[in-house]
């Protein structure tokens, strides 16, 4: 079976800290995925590149093509890494924004998708906001969060003091994701941008 990731990479600068991290995720889980089996496609949404556009959106309520396009991404993969900075002691603007207009499209666009959640920051003390403020995030879309979160440091990039441990929580996370992934069908190709018929307007009053 052919599978789709999608990573969600909200880092401001180019590169990131947080695009560095997503594509340490990505790079294990897919070969987490290969190992169990299955084809896999990686699929990657810079959010700094549709920065104008979500704000667009939330005043219009109709996304422009590049992210109409990042957000049906998002909708139709087997599963998801999203990583964002952490900014006074929460994800970021840009990061939530995301998944705000991804929601005001399609409420169940993350509903039972498998999430591997990652976050970076100037110092280990704010790894807690994966577990305080993402993960609950997540949660609330109702997806399914796999049980290792990621944080990394800047000591993590050195790797002079602990070379292994971000290498290791990378690949626990991502085995996990995958066997989320492995336990699901593909998810059903549908259109979040087709009118609702009129019969099922009128029914639903």
């Amino acid at each position: 079976m052919r599978r789709t990731v999608a990573v969600v990479s909200a880092g401001l600068g180019s590169p990131s800290s947080s695009r560095l991290l997503a594509d340490r995720l990505s790079a294990a889980a897919e070969r987490e995925v290969r190992e169990l089996g299955d084809e896999v496609e990686v699929r990657v949404i810079e959010v700094r590149d549709h920065a104008h556009d979500l704000v667009d959106n939330l005043v219009s309520g109709y996304p422009a093509a590049d992210l109409k396009g990042a957000l049906e991404t998002v909708i139709g993969a087997d599963g998801l890494i999203a990583v964002t900075p952490t900014f006074t002691a929460s994800y970021s603007g840009l990061f939530k924004t995301f998944f705000d207009v991804l929601d005001l499209l399609d409420g169940d666009a993350l509903a039972d998708k498998p999430v591997l959640i990652g976050a970076t920051g100037g110092t280990a003390r704010h790894s807690l906001v994966l577990e305080n403020t993402i993960r609950p995030l997540f949660t609330y879309l109702r997806s399914v969060v796999v049980p290792t979160s990621v944080f990394a440091a800047p000591e993590d990039w050195g790797g002079a003091a602990v070379p292994d441990l971000l290498a290791h929580r990378v690949d626990r996370a991502a085995a996990q994701l995958a066997g989320e992934i492995r336990r699901r069908d593909a998810p059903v190709a549908r259109d979040p941008f087709e009118p609702t018929p009129f019969a099922d307007l009128l029914g639903a009053g």
